[in-house]
């Protein structure tokens, strides 16, 4: 099953007399990236909660906030810093001065300066509190996966189509490819009884050529690999595990083949139909940018 790198999730508990909330949105990138913001009193659980989400997430940049509304029965007070508040009158006395006036600052704007008041926490037990927030975030990652699933299957389905139009064009080309023989062949017969009339070339120089020109403009190996390589991709798509990364080499090399028969082929009506499968695949590359 493949899941999107796209999703949100969020869930809510209590602990203690408290709500706690974790959010969680992530969105594309090429390993796991965790931007975890927690309260300050909770620093210490950064390497819990990283580790929870490690085990439900394998690629994605997540940001990760987990917040609590204290119950009005805070072990939290507020403190004064004396000196934060004096370094802002001083430096506000120094600028009055350079502009030439004696306002400063007055109690109300000095009191909504940063740092000037400031909540102490009270020292908490990480150990009784951590089972909460494993348990709130290994909800919210439920969520957030429920919604990279459903947006996942939207994905595959919409790269499975476009493997379908590869599929097409492919036995589109493998119609092309008797008369494509055909032509060559001739061309190469006319070419050689040309030079003949200059020169003596004996018959079994000329099945040599053709044999040669009939090796070298041979795409068998290239449409053998290509039919692989689709039914390939299908089988990751369907796959229980993260698929992402896999599926994006497997498209390189799909694209390195589809070139291939695009060189040896040198037909205007097949390159037409090369171009047309680069176009499909080049969208199946940024679906699969987008799958964990």
């Amino acid at each position: 099953m493949s899941r999107s790198m796209t999703g949100y999730g969020k869930a809510t508990g209590e602990l203690d007399g408290q709500s706690l909330t974790v959010e969680i949105s992530s969105v594309n990138h090429r390993y796991l990236d965790c931007s975890l913001r927690l309260p300050s009193a909770w620093v210490g659980l950064d390497p819990i909660v990283k580790q929870t989400i490690r085990k439900h997430i394998t690629r994605g940049k997540l940001t990760i906030n987990v917040s609590r509304k204290r119950a009005l029965t805070s072990s939290r007070s507020v403190r004064f810093d004396n000196e934060v508040a004096r370094q802002y009158l001083d430096a506000s006395k120094e600028l009055a001065q350079m502009i030439g006036t004696y306002e400063t600052l007055s109690l109300n704007v000095l009191a909504q300066m940063e740092g000037v008041f400031y909540q102490e926490e009270g020292d908490e037990d990480l150990t009784a509190i951590e089972p909460s927030v494993v348990r709130v975030t290994e909800e919210a990652l439920t969520r957030l996966n429920e919604m990279r699933a459903q947006e996942g299957r939207h994905l595959a389905d919409d790269v499975r189509l476009r493997i379908d139009a590869l599929k097409s064009s492919l036995s589109d080309i493998e119609r092309r490819l008797p008369e494509l023989r055909a032509m060559y062949e001739e061309r190469l017969r006319t070419r050689i009884a040309e030079l003949n009339s200059e020169t003596n070339i004996t018959e079994d120089r000329l099945a040599l050529e053709v044999a040669l020109l009939a090796e070298k403009s041979d795409v068998t190996e290239e449409v053998v690999r290509l039919k692989s390589h689709f039914i390939h991709m299908i089988e990751m798509l369907d796959a229980e595990d993260p698929s992402g990364r896999r599926l994006d080499f497997l498209s390189q090399e799909i694209q390195r083949e589809i070139n291939t028969l695009g060189v040896k082929t040198r037909d205007g009506n097949v390159a037409k139909i090369v171009l047309e499968m680069k176009a499909e695949l080049e969208k199946i590359r940024e679906q699969i940018q987008n799958i964990e």
